[in-house]
């Protein structure tokens, strides 16, 4: 599939946004943990992948009931759904200069169409070494789901299953969506929030 940025300007990509707050404390103490200066763009594109996908809890896998949003909250109670892990992508990246964005596809939100869908959030990244855009899914690893750091090939938490009527967006924009945002904030208990409440659609 090719991606498609919603702005040719690369900009767009790196502005600090109220749920993308990377001069928090938080992050700053966080992005001076992770990076220094030897490191190439690709190796910081990877530390900070690989943090979020591994230190940062997706809530379904541990059932909690903690709902986080910004990318400050995320980061000081290790844990969110996948819209909150890609703000703290997107914040980690973007305080390094590395434009990042969101991507989204629209899922089964357990194993079978009746059980409903949900759109789940990824993010995509600017790479300027290589002139091109790949996509990362931070959501976090479990029996099943094994997405990788890769600039060649793809390896994201969800292959498409067309068949179910699943649907990859090729759009990397350069906000999360308003839906996605609006959910967090509106509930309190994140385990009911994740069944019944998740937007469907972009």
């Amino acid at each position: 599939m090719e991606l498609i940025p919603e702005s040719t300007n690369l900009k767009d990509y790196l502005e600090e946004l109220d749920v993308v707050n990377f001069s928090h404390p938080l992050i700053q103490k966080k992005m001076n943990e992770l990076f220094h200066e030897a490191q190439s763009e690709i190796e910081k594109v990877k530390i900070a992948f690989e943090f979020v996908r591994d230190e940062i809890s997706h809530l379904w896998d541990i059932q909690s009931t903690r709902v986080t949003c910004k990318a400050s909250e995320v980061l000081n109670y290790k844990e969110g759904i996948c819209y909150a892990k890609a703000n703290l992508l997107a914040a980690l990246l973007r305080s390094q200069g590395i434009p990042t964005g969101f991507c989204y596809q629209r899922l089964m939100i357990f194993d079978t169409p009746d059980k409903g869908y949900s759109l789940h959030a990824l993010n995509g990244v600017f790479l300027q070494s290589l002139n091109r855009w790949i996509r990362l899914d931070a959501r976090g690893n479990k029996p099943g789901v094994q997405a990788e750091f890769s600039i060649d090939k793809e390896i994201l938490a969800f292959p498409i299953q067309e068949e179910f009527d699943e649907k990859d967006f090729p759009i990397i924009f350069t906000k999360p969506n308003q839906k996605t945002i609006s959910v967090l904030e509106e509930h309190t208990n994140a385990l009911e929030m994740y069944k019944y409440y998740l937007p469907e659609n972009l």
